[in-house]
C-alpha cells in the first residue's frame, strides 16, 4: 500500500508545474445568473489572485448538460432561438466569453455526444469552442493532466 501511495505522488509531481495551478470546470448549468457568476466573473477573479501571487491558474472548462445554450453563436439557428432572455443576453455573455478565451487562455471543450443528441451543429458554436468525444473523457483528460475538478451546476 505504502509503495502505490508513493508511486501516486511521485505521478502527481511529474504532472505539476512549478507555480502553475490547474482546474477543470464541469460545467452543466442552464441557469444564467449562475453561469455569469462561476464562469464569466469567477474565473477572471481567480485568474487575477493567482496572477496576484506571481502564479498561473490554467483553466479548462466542459461543456454539457444544460449548458451548451452559452456557447452558441448563431441562436438563430440552433434549440435556444425562443429563450428570449438568452438572445437578450447573449452578445454580452459572447464578449466575456471571448476574452476569457483570448485573454486568460481559457479552454472550452464541449461534449460532442451531447451536441448530437440537442441536434447543435458545430459550425454555430464560437471559434475557441473545441470539441471532445463526450464530457467524461474531456474531464478524465483534464485531471489525468493535473487539473482539479470542479464541478459548476445548478
Amino acid at each position: 500500500m505504502k509503495k502505490i501511495l508513493l508511486l501516486l505522488a511521485m505521478l502527481g509531481f511529474l504532472y505539476a508545474e512549478d507555480g502553475v495551478k490547474k482546474v477543470v470546470f464541469d460545467l452543466t448549468t442552464g441557469d444564467t445568473k449562475v453561469f455569469k457568476q462561476k464562469v464569466l466573473s469567477g474565473i477572471s477573479n481567480q485568474k487575477s489572485y493567482y496572477e496576484g501571487k506571481l502564479e498561473e491558474l490554467k483553466v479548462a472548462v466542459v461543456i454539457h448538460g444544460d449548458a451548451y445554450k452559452f456557447f452558441i453563436k448563431d441562436l438563430d439557428n440552433s434549440p435556444y432561438k425562443k429563450d428570449t432572455a438568452l438572445v437578450k443576453e447573449s452578445q454580452e455573455i459572447e464578449q466575456r466569453l471571448a476574452t476569457l478565451a483570448k485573454n486568460n487562455n481559457v479552454e472550452f471543450l464541449m461534449c460532442e455526444s451531447g451536441m448530437k443528441h440537442n441536434n447543435i451543429d458545430k459550425t454555430t458554436l464560437y471559434n475557441y469552442v473545441k470539441i471532445t468525444p463526450n464530457a467524461t473523457i474531456g474531464l478524465i483528460d483534464k485531471q489525468s493532466e493535473g487539473y482539479v475538478y470542479i464541478p459548476i451546476k445548478d
